[in-house]
């Protein structure tokens, strides 16, 4: 068995997806439009080119992805001038409520083992290990 950081975060993003995924598929939300549909929720009238930047996507990939989620019914687009503003709908709120809470419900879940003092050294330990990354990551989305 390895014991690397590596290793662990490997384990633990399998497992979040393979959590956030179930959560999600009764909305019909894929687990890639997750962080989407949380930043226009924590962001209402986001342009695009906001959203794209943040999140650090590939325009396409984005495009696409923003396209998929206003034809299913998630996300309004309105024009603005020469760029369009996003919103959620009624389905977008109730999937970014969703959304939102299973951060919250997948961490209860896995550290449930730990005390509540073990729990908040971990996430300090780890906040600390990834300082540098933290600044560029989609964490300021959650």
């Amino acid at each position: 068995m390895f014991h690397t950081l590596a290793y662990y975060a490997t384990v633990l993003h399998r497992a979040f997806t393979s959590y956030t995924t179930r959560r999600l598929q009764t909305l019909g939300l894929h687990f890639g439009s997750l962080f989407l549909v949380i930043y226009v929720g924590k962001h209402p009238g986001c342009t695009q080119a906001q959203l794209t930047q943040d999140l650090k996507l590939d325009w396409g990939y984005s495009q696409r992805s923003i396209t998929r989620l206003v034809e299913e019914g998630f996300l309004t687009r309105t024009k603005s001038g020469r760029s369009y503003r996003l919103n959620l709908s009624e389905t977008g709120e109730e999937a970014f409520q969703v959304s939102h809470q299973v951060f919250f419900d997948w961490d209860r879940e896995v550290l449930g083992a730990l005390s509540d003092e073990e729990q908040a050294q971990l996430l300090s330990l780890l906040s600390k290990a990834i300082q540098k990354e933290a600044k560029d990551s989609l964490c300021t989305t959650c």
